[in-house]
């Protein structure tokens, strides 16, 4: 699936920016508690500009772009089986119409699994949005470790998805059994 393979795409490089930002705070594998010592602000040394990193960004940024087609696909299609739906309705009433759109499941059924897929996904976008904007702005390994894996895991995706999407393109027509 497309989906998947940006996502894994989004990992590798979310996965470089989190390793440049802890080679940044940790230079030469040094894993000491930086000691203020005093020192104020104009003799603190400024970060200087990371172009690998900024380019890591735009690279996540761009995946994130990609996603965000995917999922607007997506909610276009349920508008679209939304509407079929209601037209069903207004030219056949209540009962079911009789030249079904799909090999066996009726059109309310199959605008419940695309609202459901929908919503998943943009549930997931908006989180990979927040880690987009953050992750390269974070200073607390703990928080970028979890950036990562909310990142791999998708949380919002149930496993129950993949079964779903194949159903639909089944249903369709696009995927022979």
């Amino acid at each position: 699936m497309k989906w998947e393979r940006l996502n894994d795409n989004g990992f590798t490089v979310a996965n470089k920016i989190v390793n440049m930002k802890i080679s940044e705070q940790f230079p030469d594998n040094k894993w000491e508690i930086a000691c203020d010592n005093g020192a104020t602000e104009s003799e603190k040394p400024t970060p200087k500009y990371n172009e690998e990193l900024d380019n890591c960004c735009v690279e996540l940024l761009e995946t994130l772009k990609h996603m965000t087609k995917i999922q607007l696909k997506m909610e276009k299609l349920t508008l679209t089986t939304e509407a079929i739906c209601d037209l069903e309705t207004f030219h056949h009433g209540a009962g079911n119409c009789t030249a079904p759109f799909f090999h066996t499941w009726p059109t309310p059924y199959f605008y419940e699994v695309s609202l459901k897929l929908s919503e998943m996904y943009k549930k997931e976008l908006q989180l990979k949005q927040t880690i987009v904007q953050e992750i390269a702005h974070s200073a607390d390994q703990d928080l970028m470790m979890v950036y990562l894996s909310s990142w791999l895991y998708q949380p919002y995706i149930e496993n129950s998805s993949k079964l779903l999407l194949e159903a639909m393109l089944l249903e369709t027509g696009h995927r022979q059994c």
